[in-house]
Formats: structure tokens, sequence, C-alpha cells
């Protein structure tokens, strides 16, 4: 699984030209074929990079669409609904990153994605599942 941070950092000119290159090229690739899911997940991750929030929650839905049983989808999802502000969204696209076998709990605490989340009731229900599940797991 892939350990980055999907949201905007600060960008040189060179870089955001890069980028904007990428991101027409991708938009290329998808447009002929809107199933391949690499190609996908890259551009989702490029749009996030360029704070094009709104178009990668968009590619994000898709990839939950092609591969239904894909945590990390799910939980790319749920980084998506966090920048848009959808903070239920978010919750319910977790919990069903660790329904279908999401356990890295240390990077969803340090997700940046999930900055303005983590203050939230939605994010507090995730930390009290969580903690279930570890004490479950800590029983056996």
């Amino acid at each position: 699984m892939a350990k980055k941070s999907r949201t905007r950092k600060r960008l040189s000119r060179q870089e955001i030209r890069d980028l904007d290159i990428e991101i027409r090229f991708l938009e290329g690739i998808v447009e002929r074929d809107p199933r391949y899911a690499d190609a996908l997940r890259i551009l989702s991750d490029d749009y996030l990079l360029r704070g094009h929030f709104d178009l990668g929650l968009g590619l994000d839905e898709q990839l939950v669409e092609l591969d239904p049983e894909n945590p990390e989808s799910y939980f790319n999802l749920a980084c998506s609904y966090a920048l848009n502000g959808q903070y239920r969204g978010a919750a319910d696209a977790l919990s069903l990153a660790i329904d279908r076998g999401y356990s890295d709990w240390k990077w969803i605490t340090r997700e940046a994605s999930f900055e303005s989340f983590r203050s939230t009731p939605e994010f507090q229900e995730i930390q009290n599942r969580i903690q279930a599940i570890l004490a479950l797991n800590a029983d056996l």
C-alpha cells in the first residue's frame, strides 16, 4: 500500500507544469479507457496535488465502483470526501475500508487529508471503532 499523502504540497513552477502535462496525458487515456484503474488512481492523485479535490473525488468514486472490495480505494475515497468537507461520507468510506481489511491505524492518524476531519464527531466514531478492534485483537 502506498504511504504518501494525496494532498497538495507546495510545488515549484516546473513541477506544476510537469503535473499539468501529466494530467492532460492521463485525461486522454481515461477518456479512451474509463475503466483503466491505474490511470484513474494516478490522475486522482494528480488532481488532489493540484487542489482539484472535486475532480479527485469523482475519480475515487469510479475506482470504488470498479473494484468494490479494494480497501485502499475506499481509504482514498475517504481522503477525497474529507478534503471536500464531506465528513459523513469520509467516515462511511473509511468504515468500508476497515470492513474490507484496511488496518494501518497509524497512517489514519497521520494522513494529511484528514487534518480537518480529525476534529469531527464522525472521525471520533472511526477512532472508537479502531479502539474496539485493537482491544478485541489484544484479547486473542
